[in-house]
């Protein structure tokens, strides 16, 4: 790595706090140099605009956080157990993030209707999230570890909506009952509606 890509990634990492607590609009230029130690020309010799930035501090945190909700999954062969370990990880994990907590929910409600690229990137933020549990139901189907009338983009719809809404309200609230009522609730519907039970191994 360059001392050039050094600099650029240690922009990053420093700005995405900012934006993942304050969103775009929130995070001054002031804010930016306070946070990375740089003057303006120093952050705009990287970036080419605070767009190009927020985007890809978006990226970072986005990347954090989908990393977090994969630890484990793989000691798990069954795609039931799979899906409630990320589940869990979703409700666990939380102390190695982005301060600022989701980026998906953060920068799609604020990029909704104001700032189409950091949009986009929630959007194939969610894509990718939906694929990645869609392709555990997938196989879990085919292995008949799942019911097989189950929609696996439906089933993935509705995991990441259940938490997403959950954390929402865990938020205002200030505590995280919320969090761990989801949990319970989608673990019990994976056993009981989802789980084939045929075979459970």
């Amino acid at each position: 790595m360059t001392k050039g890509q050094q600099t650029r990634r240690e922009i990053i990492e420093k700005a995405a706090p900012l934006f993942n607590q304050k969103g775009y609009e929130g995070t001054s230029l002031s804010d930016l140099m306070g946070a990375t130690g740089l003057q303006k020309g120093g952050i705009y010799r990287h970036f080419d605009s605070k767009e190009e930035l927020a985007a890809a501090a978006f990226d970072y945190s986005w990347l954090k956080a989908a990393n977090r909700r994969l630890d484990g999954i793989d000691d798990s062969a069954n795609s039931v157990d799979r899906l409630k370990k990320m589940i869990g990880n979703f409700v666990e994990l939380r102390s190695d993030l982005v301060p600022g907590g989701c980026p998906l929910m953060n920068t799609a409600i604020e990029s909704d209707d104001g700032n189409p690229i950091l949009r986009a990137r929630a959007r194939k933020a969610l894509q990718s999230w939906t694929s990645r549990l869609s392709t555990i139901i997938r196989r879990g189907i085919a292995h008949g570890q799942i019911n097989s009338a189950i929609h696996p983009q439906k089933l993935a719809q509705l995991i990441i909506a259940t938490l997403e809404g959950a954390l929402l309200i865990s938020r205002l609230q200030k505590g995280r009952q919320p969090l761990h009522d989801a949990r319970k609730h989608l673990d019990e519907y994976l056993e009981h509606n989802v789980r084939c039970k045929a075979r459970r191994n």
